[in-house]
């Protein structure tokens, strides 16, 4: 059993560690925020599809209560993405990131409303943190200022975050992730497809190479882990301990990007991040 749990841990950080490249190539990549998420979703679904088909995944749904499921979760995952770049765009990776992982504190109000799961004290707790963390973030009480925008859409993005971890949890128990990740995805680029009409497509040619890395790395393979880990922890608790993706990012951001984050983001960080070393001690006691 603690191999077991040590496997799974293990999946989930890898996870986070290459969903956390996300960040960095959102902010990188000089193109409309809407145009990225198409391209994020269509060939990230063409690559899935492939690997359902050799793997011989089935794709069939079995219920017209699973479909729904499917499409709302998909549309709370698209609007988690664009809320996302919007953020990291109009800040940057450290504030962007940071005030997304407003969502484990969000999961733990939430969950309980959807679920039978009864509201944990100590999940408040570590959400107090988090919050507390966030407050460190902000620079200025103005919304005229670009990272206090920025904050108020990582902020919306962890709800709509939230909710679709919620909302799929159920499914990932019965369907393959790689599988439910793909219709997410197919759902996200159709919703999506007017902005082609309206932004072109001609930008692709000079960002296609991280525009691939964005739909192969965070989004096919990252993604699709993340699904699977929530067979193995509740919403709340894969949650919390995917909050080390933050810590990732920033890292990253420094190295590609030359984003030196100043002492209240250490401070905000430190915080984050010690709720995951708290969550992943207790998690392996239950």
């Amino acid at each position: 059993m603690n191999n077991q749990h040590i496997k799974n841990v293990l999946e989930l950080s890898f996870a986070t560690l290459i969903v956390s490249s996300s960040a960095v190539l959102g902010k990188y990549i000089d193109m409309p925020t809407p145009l990225i998420i198409w391209w994020r979703a269509s060939l990230a679904l063409i690559i899935l599809y492939v690997f359902c088909r050799i793997k011989k995944i089935s794709l069939k749904i079995y219920s017209t209560k699973d479909k729904s499921t499917f499409f709302l979760s998909a549309l709370f995952l698209g609007a988690h993405w664009l809320t996302y770049f919007y953020s990291i765009k109009l800040s940057n990776v450290s504030i962007g990131i940071l005030s997304l992982f407003t969502f484990p504190a969000i999961t733990s109000i939430l969950e309980p409303l959807f679920t039978r799961t009864k509201v944990n004290k100590i999940h408040l707790l570590m959400g107090v943190l988090v919050l507390i963390g966030i407050y460190m973030l902000v620079p200025e009480f103005n919304i005229e200022n670009s990272d206090v925008k920025g904050i108020l859409w990582g902020v919306f993005s962890a709800l709509f975050f939230s909710l679709r971890n919620i909302i799929i949890k159920n499914s990932s128990q019965k369907y393959n992730g790689t599988m439910i990740m793909m219709y997410q995805l197919l759902i996200v680029t159709i919703v999506l497809s007017p902005v082609l009409y309206f932004l072109g497509i001609s930008e692709i040619k000079t960002q296609y190479p991280y525009i691939i890395m964005l739909a192969l790395l965070a989004t096919a393979i990252g993604h699709s882990l993340f699904i699977k880990s929530l067979k193995h922890f509740s919403a709340s608790t894969a949650s919390i301990i995917i909050s080390t993706q933050p810590l990732y990012a920033i890292i990253l951001a420094f190295i590609f990007l030359k984003e030196i984050p100043d002492s209240n983001i250490f401070i905000g960080g430190t915080l984050i991040v010690s709720t995951v070393i708290v969550e992943s001690i207790l998690s392996k006691k239950r």
